[in-house]
């Protein structure tokens, strides 16, 4: 597994795609500070890891969409599947691949906190807060980037269903509101952006913790048996 997670990790380095996205994302997050600079120190850090969070929907699928997809477009993925290596193993190393480039993300974008902290008093506790909760969300939504990639072996289409199943769950509440009774109870009860807002808010709840653990992990082993059917389909 860990064997797994480093060759990916460095494969995302050793291509212009991480530099890229982390450019990218950096200089979103600076547009997104600069706006924010009329409000109040507190209000400041709220509103920009909200506007982290809604910067995933673009981030996420062009992270995650070579994870699988790559592999079988390259011929390597019978050599992962025919390797000593467990099926779990294969897709957690990859998923700590490509989380943990959403962490060195995640950490180059600590520099916008820093500042606020250098420039005034905010809640360093809603700081800490907002940030688990991003994380948190950040990892769901890279769990589903792997199993959206494991579906095929086009990147782009693989990019795309990431896209638009990341929206739909970002929307699960709004989509509650068509609903009624049990429907309607279940929707909100997989709102995983009810959850996120409490984060943001700086309620920090184990409860909460463990649903968004609970929901990346199930997107692992919906990839877990999407490589296992292929690898027993080949023999």
């Amino acid at each position: 597994m860990l064997a797994i997670m480093r060759r990916d990790f460095r494969s995302y380095f050793n291509s212009p795609i991480a530099y890229v996205l982390i450019g990218l994302f950096m200089l979103l997050l600076g547009l997104f500070f600069n706006s924010l600079i009329g409000y109040g120190i507190s209000d400041i850090m709220s509103e920009f890891v909200a506007s982290m969070s809604s910067l995933l929907l673009i981030i996420i699928p062009i992270l995650t969409m070579r994870s699988m997809a790559e592999d079988k477009k390259n011929g390597t993925e019978v050599l992962l599947l025919t390797s000593p290596a467990r099926v779990t193993e294969i897709v957690l190393g990859k998923f700590l691949a490509s989380f943990c480039v959403f962490l060195v993300m995640t950490a180059a974008s600590l520099i916008f906190p820093l500042i606020t902290i250098m420039a005034g008093k905010p809640d360093i506790m809603l700081i800490i807060s907002s940030y688990l909760g991003y994380i948190l969300i950040g990892a769901v939504f890279v769990s589903l980037g792997i199993f959206a990639s494991s579906l095929t072996e086009n990147q782009i289409v693989a990019a795309i269903i990431s896209l638009v199943s990341i929206f739909l769950i970002q929307n699960i509440g709004y989509l509650a509101s068509f609903f009624s009774g049990f429907l309607n109870k279940a929707f909100l009860w997989l709102s995983i952006m009810d959850r996120y807002n409490d984060f943001n808010k700086g309620i920090i709840d184990l409860t909460s913790i463990m649903f968004m653990i609970s929901y990346a992990a199930v997107f692992i082993v919906l990839t877990v048996r999407v490589i296992e059917h292929k690898r027993w389909s080949q023999g």
